[in-house]
């Protein structure tokens, strides 16, 4: 039976470090302060925001909230954004997605500035991070890395493979795995013979937002299991892309799911916005 990674456990101890940094840097009379921009009333981003605020409060963090109406047109989100990048007060943007549908995601990312890009999504953030350059890393990916490190997982030269291909996590878990010396496959819907790529891995990270798609048949014996997808099921119980009940037999090591790779998400976010400070 494999061990669990426990997310909140180092979620927590990150939230720690962090909070000892924002009170070192208060000593110094420096206050990192993180925008928070949320657009219509989806209650999942709701819930997301409110739990970013409590972070924030506990870590020492200033957060300003700024809860717009679905209406919101495109031009005064972005007279917003560029307000808060004029504005020396605040060191991390964070405009909460997804976007109401008459808005334009790519336009809103775009406009954040990269030195306050605490989400990591920026064009240029993403392109310092394919080249190795200093710059805020994707808060879930960053996570990830993360949970494998204090978890005793060595990634150097082991044989890596990410499901999925999005721009928030795929992409960049993959090149953050490359950072570290990992042998690294990208598996998406057109690949082939998944099965058969999955299980050549010594840690298989997945975020295909499919539940319980990923069961024993795709797991190495021994393997490393990370789990980014969250879905609530028919009974109303919480689930990932990972069938935990079958792989966890074969699996090494495994994140559950809750407690496993959400947690990480705002810590690291935590982390993006007090070493913005710092630069």
């Amino acid at each position: 039976m494999a061990n669990i990674i426990d997310g909140k456990a180092i979620s927590q101890a990150i939230k720690d470090e962090v909070k000892a940094k924002v009170a070192d840097l208060n000593g110094k009379g420096i206050y990192p302060c993180l925008a928070v921009i949320l657009v219509g009333n989806d209650p999942a981003s709701a819930v997301y925001v409110g739990n970013k605020k409590k972070a924030c409060e506990y870590t020492g963090i200033k957060s300003v909230s700024y809860e717009l109406p679905e209406e919101t047109t495109q031009e005064e989100l972005l007279s917003l954004i560029d307000k808060l990048n004029k504005d020396d007060s605040v060191n991390g943007i964070l405009c909460q997605l997804p976007l109401p549908g008459h808005i334009v995601e790519d336009a809103i990312i775009r406009a954040i500035s990269p030195l306050k890009d605490v989400d990591g999504f920026h064009p240029e953030t993403v392109g310092k991070m394919v080249i190795g350059e200093k710059g805020f890393l994707p808060c879930t990916p960053a996570g990830v890395i993360e949970l494998l490190k204090r978890s005793g997982v060595d990634i150097n030269g082991k044989e890596c493979v990410v499901v999925g291909r999005s721009n928030i996590v795929g992409k960049p878990m993959s090149i953050l795995l490359l950072r570290e010396n990992g042998t690294v496959t990208t598996c998406h819907s057109r690949t082939k013979n998944l099965k058969e790529v999955c299980k050549r891995a010594d840690i298989l990270v997945v975020a295909i937002g499919k539940p319980k798609f990923i069961d024993d048949e795709y797991v190495k014996e021994g393997a490393t299991v990370i789990d980014v997808g969250i879905h609530r099921g028919a009974d109303n119980k919480l689930c990932g892309d990972v069938d935990y009940d079958k792989v966890a037999p074969v699996a090494g090591l495994i994140t559950p799911v809750p407690g496993g790779v959400g947690p990480m998400t705002i810590a690291m976010l935590l982390k993006n916005c007090a070493e913005s400070v710092t630069g």
